[in-house]
């Protein structure tokens, strides 16, 4: 991400940049390929036998520690946390001058909960019974809105905060800090019984086909 502020873009950077594009893309197509394949096996009851097996398997390590840690880390991807914590954010970014980085952030969130919306309007998958006593969600199952908005926001805060350093070994801390917590906030939706894993995995792959097209964009305009 770049400030407005910065100085133009060398011809190497923007060689660099050109190179990311295709990537981007090549993770967007291969992201939409694979939630329309999942939605079309969700809406003919393809999923079910798979969805029942990752269930199984998920709860057969239920332990009442790990049940503790699984709620906590739930709470991560959730409207309750991330609302205040874009708003933190953005605040934090303004006060620094970061207003690109502000405005990609708010853009991100902003499509995210505006297509886990219009998904979850579209499929009207019911949802699993949920273990551990846990009351039935109110919105549908498909797809699962923590996975999407938790890809969104960590991701974006990995990209922001591995771009504000040199190091190599910082990036990689950052970037598999994120991996592992977006992984275990979609795995805790399956642990707890509110999600199927199919709901999960068509989240992540709308997520990356979002925030792909937004890296597109952004790349675009930091070339130029």
């Amino acid at each position: 991400m770049l400030d407005r502020n910065a100085a133009p873009v060398d011809s190497k950077t923007r060689r660099v940049l050109l190179r990311a594009i295709p990537l981007s893309l090549v993770a967007a197509i291969a992201a939409l390929l694979l939630f329309a394949w999942m939605a079309e096996e969700v809406l003919e009851s393809g999923t079910l036998h798979f969805d029942d097996n990752v269930r199984a398997s998920v709860h057969q390590y239920a332990s009442p520690s790990l049940t503790v840690f699984m709620r906590g880390i739930t709470l991560l991807g959730s409207m309750e946390v991330l609302l205040p914590a874009v708003l933190i954010v953005l605040t934090f970014l303004l006060v620094r001058g970061k207003r690109y980085e502000a405005i990609v952030l708010s853009v991100t969130m902003a499509g995210g909960v505006i297509l886990n919306i219009v998904l979850k309007l579209s499929f009207h998958r019911a949802r699993p019974d949920p273990f551990f006593n846990l009351a039935v969600p109110a919105s549908y199952a498909f797809p699962s809105g923590h996975a999407l908005l938790a890809l969104c926001f960590y991701g974006v805060m990995a990209r922001i905060l591995s771009d504000s350093v040199k190091s190599r070994e910082y990036r990689w801390i950052v970037w598999i800090g994120a991996v592992c917590l977006i992984g275990l906030i979609g795995l805790s939706r399956i642990y707890l019984g509110v999600h199927h894993a199919s709901d999960v995995l068509a989240e992540y792959a709308a997520a990356i086909v979002w925030i792909s097209a937004v890296t597109m964009i952004v790349r675009r305009r930091e070339e130029r």
